[in-house]
C-alpha cells in the first residue's frame, strides 16, 4: 500500500518536471528565443512559419454588373485565399468594346461591395500584356490570374490571357450560364420599344457591341431564342446558400430594414445600403416580387426577375440578409416578426409613395416613430441605366450609319 502510494508521488512529480521543462520550451518558443532545432531527446522543436496567403486575381469591365459577375468573383475566391480585382478603365472599354455604360467610378463602387473581394485595381487593361503580368506578380504578390470558360478574344483575334497561360499561372472558373450583358441589355430593349423587324437588327448590333468575341446562344440573326424578355436563369437553393451569409442578428443587434426593386442592381442601389447598414448592426432588405414591381413601374418591369435581383443583392457586402418577396406594405406583422429597429428609404427613388399622406407603404413605421428618409449618395435609378443604354445604342447606330454613308460615297 506504501509502495502504490509511493509510486503514485512519483509519477506525478516526474509528470510534473516534464510538464514544467515543456512549458519553459514552450514559452521560449513562442518567444522567439529557442535556437533553430533545439529540442529534448528526438523530439526537435521548429519555429512556426506562417503559410503565405494564395493571391490570385481577376480583371473585366464589370459593366452592368449583374449576379453571374458575382458569382464569378465567388468562384475565383474559392481559389485563393486573398482576391484582388482589376476594373479595365473607360478608354480600354471604348478601344475594344464601344463605350460603357457606366463610367469607371460606379464600376469600382460595385466591385468594391462584393463580399469576395479583397482589394481592387483601377484602370486595368484589358489584355493582360507581358509588362502588367509582372507588375501582378511582383508588385501585388499575385500567384494565379483567374478568367472564365468562355473565350476573350482581342481585335487582333489573339487569346487575351495567352501570357499567363504561357507562364503557368492561369486558372479557369466555370462561367454563370442563363445572364449576360448582351441578355441584359435585350431585356432593356423591350422596356423602350416594341419588338420589330428593325428591333431585330437593334438587338443584334446591341449584342455586338457588348459580345466577348463570340455569339451568344440566345441569339440568333439578332432575335432572342426565347423571344420574349423572359430570364433563363434557373435558381437552386444551393446557389442561394452560396451567396447568402448564414448568419443571424445577434441578441442585441439594431436590424435596419430597407426595400425595393433593386432591378438592374447598381451604384445607387450599393451607396444606400452603405448608408443604411451604418446606422445598425444588422442590414435587412426586402425585395418585392416580380407582380407588385410590374404592378407599380410598369408591364415591362422588372428587368431582372426575383431571384436575379436577390443575388446580385445578398452579394453586396453591407447587405446581411434579404426577405425574398417582401410585402409592398411594411407591416406592423412584419416589423414584430424580424425585430426591426428603424425602417430607411432614400431621398432618390423610381415614385414618391414614401412621401405620400395616403396609401403611403410605410405608414406604419412612420407611425411607430422608426422610419427615416436618408439622403441618396449617388442621382440614379435603374431608369437611369435604361436611358444610357438607349443613348449609347442610338450613338452606336448613328456612328454604324456615317461608316456606310462614306463606304457608298468612296464607291
Amino acid at each position: 500500500m506504501v509502495w502504490e502510494k509511493e509510486k503514485i508521488v512519483g509519477t506525478c512529480l516526474l509528470g510534473g518536471a516534464a510538464f514544467a521543462v515543456g512549458a519553459s520550451f514552450l514559452h521560449l518558443f513562442l518567444n522567439g528565443d529557442l535556437p533553430l532545432g533545439l529540442g529534448l531527446g528526438t523530439c526537435v522543436l521548429y519555429p512556426f512559419r506562417k503559410r503565405k496567403p494564395v493571391r490570385v486575381y481577376m480583371d473585366g469591365c464589370f459593366d452592368m454588373m449583374h449576379y453571374g459577375h458575382c458569382n464569378a468573383l465567388r468562384q475565383a475566391r474559392v481559389l485563393g485565399d486573398q482576391l484582388v480585382v482589376g476594373v479595365v478603365s473607360d478608354e480600354e472599354i471604348i478601344a475594344n468594346k464601344g463605350p460603357p455604360v457606366t463610367p469607371l467610378h460606379e464600376r469600382m463602387i460595385m466591385v468594391k461591395a462584393v463580399k469576395w473581394v479583397d482589394e481592387v485595381i483601377s484602370d486595368a487593361p484589358y489584355a493582360i500584356t507581358e509588362e502588367f503580368m509582372k507588375k501582378l506578380f511582383d508588385e501585388y504578390q499575385i500567384d494565379y490570374i483567374i478568367h472564365g470558360d468562355d473565350p476573350c478574344v482581342l481585335p487582333d483575334g489573339t487569346d487575351a490571357y495567352a501570357h499567363a497561360k504561357k507562364a503557368g499561372r492561369y486558372k479557369q472558373i466555370k462561367r454563370t450560364e442563363g445572364v449576360s450583358s448582351t441578355d441584359i441589355v435585350g431585356r432593356m430593349l423591350l422596356c423602350v420599344r416594341e419588338r420589330s423587324v428593325s428591333d431585330s437588327h437593334n438587338r443584334s448590333s446591341l449584342q455586338r457591341q457588348f459580345s466577348h468575341g463570340h455569339d451568344s446562344p440566345r441569339f440568333k440573326d439578332g432575335v432572342s431564342s426565347a423571344g420574349t424578355r423572359v430570364s433563363h436563369f434557373l435558381p437552386t437553393s444551393r446557389r442561394i446558400v452560396q451567396f447568402s451569409n448564414g448568419k443571424g442578428p445577434g441578441p442585441d443587434a439594431r436590424i435596419v430594414y430597407i426595400d425595393g426593386a433593386f432591378d438592374l442592381f447598381h451604384a445607387g442601389h450599393v451607396e444606400i445600403l452603405r448608408r443604411a447598414r451604418e446606422l445598425g448592426d444588422f442590414l435587412l432588405v426586402g425585395i418585392h416580387n416580380d407582380q407588385t414591381v410590374s404592378a407599380k413601374r410598369g408591364a415591362h418591369r422588372p428587368i431582372m426577375n426575383l431571384h436575379e435581383r436577390s443575388l446580385s443583392v445578398l452579394a453586396c457586402r453591407y447587405v446581411d440578409e434579404v426577405i425574398i418577396g417582401a410585402p409592398w406594405e411594411v407591416s406592423k406583422d412584419t416589423i414584430t416578426t424580424f425585430d426591426i429597429s428603424l425602417v430607411v428609404h432614400g431621398t432618390v427613388a423610381e415614385s414618391d409613395d414614401f412621401q405620400r399622406e395616403e396609401e403611403n407603404p410605410y405608414a406604419v413605421p412612420i407611425s411607430m416613430g422608426i422610419f427615416q428618409v436618408l439622403e441618396s449618395p449617388l442621382d440614379i435609378t435603374t431608369s437611369t441605366i435604361i436611358r444610357r443604354i438607349v443613348a449609347n445604342h442610338e450613338a452606336y447606330q448613328a456612328s454604324c450609319y456615317s461608316c456606310s454613308f462614306i463606304l457608298v460615297a468612296s464607291l
